[in-house]
């Protein structure tokens, strides 16, 4: 039985909330992280990089199942960082008899001219299945939850923009899924037989237009949102006009940009034979994202006495 779960990436948006969901499901959970010392979330943090091979075994020692939700998007050369980082991860968890890896990869049909980010998905899909153990992979596209940079570009375009300038691509339709649909379904399939060695895709029951999702946001927050299409701007000037209107960074945003030209949607529902059960709506994942928002902006209660 799978007890002893470590978590790659367990401080990123995904890894804290789903490390938090395992330790409540009675599981042993490892925080794999660079700086454990930093570490405040749940699990035991332990140290472990995936860029440093060295690093990994004492990390998997005794490890029944691994998740990798590890990616490099700020980083110029990330095809090539995230291609050696699931190299070395496979391996390691090769070596230490792991039984199950776990990872959440990108929507996209393999016979589709895919972007950089998603063709690196991708390619870190097969480098971890380049060894004996059973990998199970997760593909989803846009996660509305608190931290997500995709979800915080939407946030941020709607509370900051009185205007909408939007390029082409805002017509690209996707399927969103929310943060804890998410998490349902990668602590769904851990140690499931009926996972392993299978790809799943996972999506929210609307299939919607980026601009869809922005007006529907901005409705939410009673926030006017009009628009004027302009389907002359490219992508690298969509970065730079995202990366000047929100906090996320000129490298980010563009590797996110040249995703968004890309239809990604769910075309095979089989993880409902593995992980039954009804997944949030957008507005209603758009409202949790925002109470979730609100409470960790929230000043802390002062000590008592």
């Amino acid at each position: 039985m799978t007890r002893t779960v470590l978590v790659a990436g367990a401080s990123g948006f995904v890894g804290s909330h789903l490390a938090r969901a395992l330790v409540q499901g009675g599981y042993d959970v490892r925080a794999m992280t660079r700086q454990p010392e930093e570490y405040d979330g749940a699990g035991a943090a332990v140290h472990g990089d995936v860029a440093d091979p060295a690093s990994l075994p004492d990390a998997l020692a005794g490890v029944d199942a691994a998740y990798y939700l590890v990616h490099s998007l700020d980083s110029p050369d990330f095809e090539d960082k995230d291609a050696q980082a699931a190299r070395n991860f496979a391996a390691a968890c090769q070596a230490a008899g792991v039984g199950q890896i776990i990872y959440l990869g990108g929507l996209g049909r393999d016979d589709e001219e895919l972007s950089p980010h998603l063709r690196s998905r991708r390619e870190v899909e097969h480098l971890l299945a380049g060894t004996d153990v059973p990998v199970t992979v997760l593909r989803a596209a846009v996660v509305v939850g608190h931290g997500g940079i995709s979800w915080e570009i939407t946030r941020q375009l709607v509370d900051h923009l009185p205007l909408m300038i939007t390029p082409k691509w805002v017509d690209t339709r996707t399927q969103p899924i929310a943060l804890p649909d998410v998490v349902r379904y990668l602590v769904g399939v851990l140690g499931e037989e009926k996972a392993l060695g299978r790809t799943f895709e996972i999506g929210g029951p609307e299939v919607l237009r980026y601009v869809d999702m922005l007006r529907r946001a901005a409705k939410i927050k009673r926030k006017p949102m009009p628009r004027v299409k302009v389907p002359l701007l490219t992508p690298r000037l969509s970065s730079y006009w995202l990366a000047l209107v929100t906090d996320v960074d000129t490298k980010t945003t563009r590797t996110l940009v040249d995703s968004m030209t890309t239809e990604v949607i769910v075309s095979d529902r089989s993880i409902e034979e593995v992980v039954p059960g009804p997944t949030m709506g957008y507005d209603d994942a758009v409202r949790l994202a925002l109470k979730d928002r609100e409470e960790a902006l929230a000043p802390a209660d002062p000590p008592a006495g």
